[in-house]
């Protein structure tokens, strides 16, 4: 299997897929993305050609046996990667499945694994509630010794909690510094709609600490390796590593986890803070999504939150936990 890459579809029913594109002996397949966003897809090649490809992608597709996918994903599992292992599962059984409905395969050698990886760890992402403990991983991240892009990036995650591919695939020309706004297009939220982030003044100076670096680039976070291209997705879980908190400690989503937490402590409007973590709405009743909705209310509330992370992280007594909390 050759490395390829990722086009969006229109099907006859008016619906936009992602589908990833590679080829394997000499064919082309597509294979179709199911509700990802762009940058999910181009995870899941990445993924393929790191730990699939280099082991049984000049196999026939035809030939490739359930023991011999088996090994590859050992492989990853023996690396303390297992839920990429288990990733990696999916993505060779999507392949596969694909494979037989194209008339290329006749089976589908992952159902044959089911079972032979421990289970997925799961559960929630890693993350920090405590105050103090906040304030000292603030304070870590102030004095991040690593490159300023890298530091902007670990300063701003607290600051918007986005997911991590939205905050590392984050465009200049997404952002408006004077209306203090980030407005992320539909094709790179996990929920397919588009979403607003609200900017704090804080948030505000560490993007114009950033522009002279790279205002002139496309992401605001670009590739060290070359600037058309964003930052690994990698790079902030490396940066955390490197200021001393383990995988069990802090982890990229868990800034997200955090702001959820504390805030509903807070006493904010759960809905909110909902729209504002991007959560697709699960009640199809109220599916109509307004990326708009609540949108005074989350700007106040992003400035309050704002402001509590620096009280945090200058160690000034948290006299009310209930700080910041809406009118």
């Amino acid at each position: 299997m050759e490395a390829g890459s990722v086009y969006l579809e229109v099907e006859p029913s008016g619906r936009k897929v992602w589908r990833m594109k590679f080829t394997h002996d000499g064919k082309e397949y597509r294979v179709k993305a199911g509700g990802w966003v762009e940058s999910h897809s181009e995870k899941v090649i990445a993924r393929l050609e790191r730990d699939v490809f280099p082991w049984i992608g000049k196999r026939p597709i035809s030939a490739i046996t359930a023991p011999e996918v088996l090994i590859v994903l050992r492989r990853i599992e023996s690396r303390g990667a297992l839920d990429t292992a288990h990733r990696a599962k999916q993505d060779c059984g999507a392949v596969f499945r694909y494979a037989i409905h194209d008339g290329r395969a006749e089976r589908d050698p992952t159902a044959d694994l089911r079972g032979a990886l421990p289970p997925a760890r799961g559960g929630h992402f890693a993350t920090i509630t405590e105050p103090k403990a906040i304030g000292e991983l603030l304070r870590a991240i102030h004095g991040y010794s690593g490159t300023f892009a890298t530091c902007c990036a670990l300063k701003l995650a607290p600051l918007v909690f986005v997911r991590p591919g939205e905050l590392r695939n984050a465009e200049w020309s997404e952002v408006d510094l004077e209306k203090a706004e980030w407005r992320i297009p539909s094709d790179k939220m996990k929920a397919g709609e588009p979403h607003i982030v609200p900017l704090s003044e804080q948030a505000v100076a560490v993007l114009a600490d950033l522009q002279p670096l790279t205002g002139d680039d496309r992401y605001l976070f670009p590739s060290e390796r070359t600037r058309t291209r964003p930052m690994s997705e990698n790079t902030i879980l490396a940066a955390l590593r490197r200021l001393g908190y383990s995988t069990d400690q802090m982890s990229g989503h868990g800034f997200r986890a955090m702001a959820s937490t504390l805030l509903n402590e807070q006493g904010w409007n759960r809905d909110a803070i909902e729209r504002q973590l991007a959560h697709a709405e699960r009640n199809r009743v109220r599916a109509s999504y307004n990326y708009a909705e609540h949108l005074p209310e989350r700007r106040k509330m992003m400035q309050a939150w704002a402001d509590y992370l620096d009280m945090l992280k200058n160690e000034r007594k948290v006299i009310d936990q209930h700080f910041g909390r809406a009118a």
